[in-house]
C-alpha cells in the first residue's frame, strides 16, 4: 500500500510527522517543484519523500491537505481516481453553502475526484495538536472518520490505528460526517475537539 500527502503546509507536515513517527513511508507533494521542499521533508525523517504531484497521485491512499479552494486543481491531475482512497483533510470554512450546491463539503470534493472512495478525516485537529504523538496519558488521541464507503472507512481506520490514533467512525458524509465539516462560517460541532480514548 502506497501513501501520499498532497499539500505541505502546517497540516501536511503534521501528517508527515505522524507517518515518520511510525516508520511508514509517505510521499509528499505540492504543485511546486519537489526540490523546493525536499530538505524540509527530509528533516522530518527518511520515510518522508518529496515527489512531484504527478508521481504522488500514483499512491493508493492520498491525503488531501490543501486549501479547500485548491482541490479542483489537484483533481485534474488524473482523468479518473478509480481504485484510490482520498482522505479529505480540507475545511471549507467561509465557503458559502450555495457554492457547494447545499452539499456537505466532502460530497462536493468526492464529485471532483471521480471514481475515488472519499473519507473525511484528520481535519478536526489543529496542526499543532495533530503533529503531537497521539499516545496521551495511556490513551490514544481520537480521529473522526466519515465516509459513504464502509470499506474505505475501515481501511483508513486501520491506518489511523497504525499511526497511533484511535479512529471513531461517524457514519456517512451527510450524517455524522456533518459534525466534522464546516458550513459557511460555522464549524462542525466536533472540529477542534481534542479527545483521547482509553481502551
Amino acid at each position: 500500500m502506497r501513501y501520499a500527502i498532497i499539500g505541505f503546509g502546517n497540516i501536511g507536515r503534521a501528517l508527515a510527522q505522524a507517518f515518520s513517527r511510525k516508520s511508514i513511508e509517505v510521499s509528499v507533494a505540492t504543485t511546486r517543484d519537489p526540490e523546493s521542499f525536499a530538505a524540509e521533508a527530509a528533516a522530518i525523517g527518511p520515510w518522508v519523500i518529496a515527489k512531484t504531484l504527478a508521481d504522488a497521485v500514483k499512491a493508493d491512499v492520498i491525503f488531501l491537505a490543501v486549501r479547500f479552494e485548491a482541490h479542483p486543481e489537484v483533481a485534474k491531475t488524473l482523468p479518473t481516481w478509480q481504485g484510490k482512497t482520498i482522505v479529505d483533510v480540507t475545511n471549507a470554512y467561509g465557503v458559502p453553502p450555495e457554492e457547494l450546491g447545499g452539499q456537505p463539503s466532502s460530497a462536493f470534493v468526492a464529485k471532483a475526484f471521480y471514481g475515488a472512495s472519499v473519507v473525511k478525516g484528520f481535519n478536526h485537529l489543529g496542526a499543532a495538536v495533530l503533529a503531537q504523538d497521539p499516545a496521551v496519558h495511556g490513551g490514544r488521541r481520537a480521529v473522526f472518520l466519515a465516509s459513504d464507503d464502509d470499506a474505505a472507512a475501515a481501511q483508513i481506520g486501520t491506518l489511523a490505528e497504525n499511526l497511533g490514533f484511535s479512529p471513531i467512525k461517524l457514519g456517512a458524509l451527510s450524517e455524522g460526517g456533518l459534525l466534522v465539516q464546516a458550513r459557511g462560517k460555522s464549524w462542525g460541532h466536533l472540529i477542534f475537539k481534542d479527545l483521547v480514548k482509553f481502551d
